[in-house]
């Protein structure tokens, strides 16, 4: 009975990547097609005027391919807006510190996860706001205003936020990555690669985030062998030990004021 099932899921796992290979494909072709379809309209100049104002700076104007493709990594740069967030933020620490402390209090689904993840957010963009605010008024604002080159526009807008990724990252995790990348030694924190800084950076916070995880559950986890020790001596051994520590952590917790301490405590470990 079960080759016929495995043969089944193996046939529907490879249906769907052909699916799958086939939709890309087609993609592929269409964007192919209009990109070479608007190239030769504009070179026959009988597409229509376009002019696309972003602060004051003209992004696309006159059905020029070059502006066209500007408007595309403007959209290419949004679509890994979460990747970003994820990547280059105090996001990560803050929602495993939040969900970890969820856990340790043995409400599982409780506060949601949506919860949970819009504290995280809010928090996320209080925190980064000065750096946010710096790679704005470094870079960004001066090429749209028309005052800075494309190129030096970009070097001084993410250099800020490289400087907040290389600060709060370990030295052994960017030796890791530059070893990983093998990229040469930098003999200033403000040279190290991007793309070295942006991954030492995760791993810096996931190994953070862990530690003050721990050290969160650690009191729940003791109260929890101590409510366990004392229904085993008393051959209460039926009642499970989670209908009486949970109420006694909730209201340790309340007690504590536990949200206000965790998310004080986590703002403050950021240096901005």
């Amino acid at each position: 009975m079960r080759r016929p099932s495995h043969r089944r899921v193996v046939m529907w796992v490879s249906t769907m990547c052909r699916l799958i290979i086939t939709i890309l494909h087609i993609a592929a072709l269409i964007a192919i097609t209009v990109v070479a379809s608007t190239e030769a309209v504009a070179q026959q100049a009988a597409l229509p005027d376009l002019s696309i104002n972003v602060g004051g700076s003209e992004l696309a104007g006159g059905g020029s391919v070059a502006s066209s493709l500007k408007i595309v990594l403007l959209l290419t740069v949004l679509s890994f807006a979460p990747a970003m967030i994820l990547c280059m933020t105090c996001f990560t620490r803050i929602a495993v510190v939040l969900g970890m402390t969820r856990t340790a209090l043995g409400t599982a689904s409780l506060p949601p996860n949506t919860v949970i993840t819009g504290l995280a957010l809010f928090l996320t963009l209080a925190i980064m706001g000065p750096v946010f605010e710096k790679s704005y008024n470094a870079g960004i604002k001066p090429y749209l205003d028309g005052q800075m080159a494309q190129e030096e526009a970009m070097k001084k807008s993410i250099a800020p936020l490289k400087d907040f990724l290389v600060k709060h990252a370990r030295e052994k995790d960017l030796a890791l990555f530059l070893q990983i990348t093998r990229s040469e030694q930098p003999k200033d924190p403000a040279d190290v690669p991007f793309f070295v800084a942006v991954p030492g950076f995760v791993l810096s916070e996931l190994n953070a985030a862990f530690q003050i995880g721990f050290l969160i559950a650690l009191p729940f986890l003791v109260l929890d062998m101590v409510v366990s020790s004392v229904l085993t001596s008393m051959s209460m051994i039926t009642l499970p030990p989670v209908v009486i520590s949970l109420p006694l952590k909730l209201m340790l917790f309340v007690i504590v004021d536990g949200w206000h301490l965790i998310i004080s405590s986590l703002v403050k470990t950021y240096r901005v």
